[in-house]
């Protein structure tokens, strides 16, 4: 059984995890109303195709966002219900060791499996709200490029 030292680094871990996938939330938000706001009343032409791009990556970078908070809940609630059944107190496998062995192992390999992808999401949740942010920046230094050419 975890000690409380252990616990509360884990709630620490979970938090600052939550933190930061919330902010790249936020982030990838922002940037997409930042670029609407930066094109109100502008015409539809090659220039805009970076940006047209970088909020491409933010939308993405806000879906990957939100299935990755939902593959870490999945896993939060999943690993309750592991402890109740290590317990014996789950009613679907009672108190019987072998089935609890067995049941225990199945959600083990479950975890596994969505932690893994919760991983890569947030990942790509990352790599995406930069990607965008490359993109901006490409967009922006090509406007520049286009007003003061000849």
């Amino acid at each position: 059984m975890p000690t409380d030292t252990q616990r509360d680094l884990f709630k620490l871990h979970r938090d600052a995890q939550d933190k930061y996938t919330y902010f790249l939330l936020t982030a990838a938000g922002a940037a997409i109303a930042l670029a609407v706001n930066n094109t109100q009343g502008a015409k539809m032409a090659w220039p805009q195709f970076p940006l047209g791009l970088a909020v491409l990556c933010w939308a993405m970078s806000f879906y990957f966002g939100c299935r990755h908070i939902g593959y870490v809940n999945s896993n939060l609630y999943t690993n309750s219900t592991l402890i109740r059944i290590q317990k014996g107190e789950e009613p679907t496998v009672g108190a019987h060791p072998q089935r609890i062995e067995a049941a225990s192992a199945g959600i083990k390999q479950a975890m596994e499996a969505n932690a893994e992808h919760a991983e890569r999401l947030g990942n790509r949740q990352f790599r995406l709200l930069v990607g965008g942010g490359v993109l901006y920046v490409v967009w922006h230094v090509l406007g520049m490029y286009l007003r003061t050419r000849p």
